[in-house]
């Protein structure tokens, strides 16, 4: 049975990953910082299926955090087998009013959350030869989004991040992938009203929203042994809105 941590698996994509790994035979750890209630519902879903599951709260945008949570996790388990750095936030803005605050906030949550997970996660990692890390990016991280531009250089740094760590672990017996999702209907993009969905359907090749069971799945092909010649790679789950 493989360890694999999820953070921000309380809601989303991250709550629909943690069911896709557990349902695949995995011990799942629901990372979350603030919604408990949610993390404990997902926790007892799985349980209550037969599933292994466990919550542990961290703010992983703080490397001191992390830290004491992958401590924990080492107690009870060893540690981590596959990493799936889910947290994330979304802010829409002009360029000219993001504050001082909203960077520091954005790329702490979206970019250094990763980097402290991906180096507190490696050194289990390389002890076994074996790791899987899978990071979720954006579309906009790939091609910039307006009134976006702290989320799509966040989102973009993880790009970056996984490609040159792949080029660092491949000898490691360790991949290092990324999924850049596109339109997902979830709380992120909640905000958005029918109309909006139906306009972005309509540009999008497949003429559909995304659904996080399609980022899910994803990530656990990602993680399986079928695809461990697969490393550095920006795999677009966004029905053809974004080709490169």
């Amino acid at each position: 049975m493989r360890n694999v941590l999820i953070t921000g698996a309380s809601r989303g994509i991250g709550a629909e990953t943690a069911r896709q790994f557990a349902k695949n035979g995995d011990r799942v750890f629901i990372n979350y910082h603030h919604s408990h209630e949610a993390a404990v519902r997902l926790a007892e879903e799985l349980t209550d299926r037969g599933l292994t599951a466990a919550i542990i709260k961290a703010d992983v945008s703080k490397s001191s955090d992390v830290g004491k949570m992958f401590a924990e996790i080492e107690e009870q388990t060893g540690g981590i087998d596959v990493l799936v750095n889910n947290a994330g936030i979304a802010q829409t803005k002009l360029f000219t009013d993001i504050t001082d605050e909203d960077w520091d906030r954005m790329v702490a949550t979206n970019l250094s959350s990763t980097f402290y997970c991906c180096r507190a996660a490696l050194p289990y990692m390389i002890r076994q030869q074996f790791g899987r890390i899978i990071n979720i990016s954006s579309m906009w991280g790939q091609i910039g989004g307006s009134c976006e531009v702290h989320y799509s250089a966040a989102k973009a740094g993880i790009i970056g991040l996984t490609k040159a760590l792949a080029m660092e672990e491949g000898l490691s017996g360790i991949t290092v992938n990324c999924i850049a999702p596109g339109v997902i209907r979830t709380d992120m993009t909640s905000h958005l009203s029918d109309e909006d969905f139906k306009a972005l359907a309509s540009e999008t090749p497949t003429g559909s929203i995304g659904t996080p069971e399609d980022v899910a799945r994803a990530a656990v092909f990602l993680a399986d042994d079928s695809s461990s010649f697969i490393t550095g790679q920006v795999l677009g789950v966004n029905g053809g809105f974004v080709v490169s």
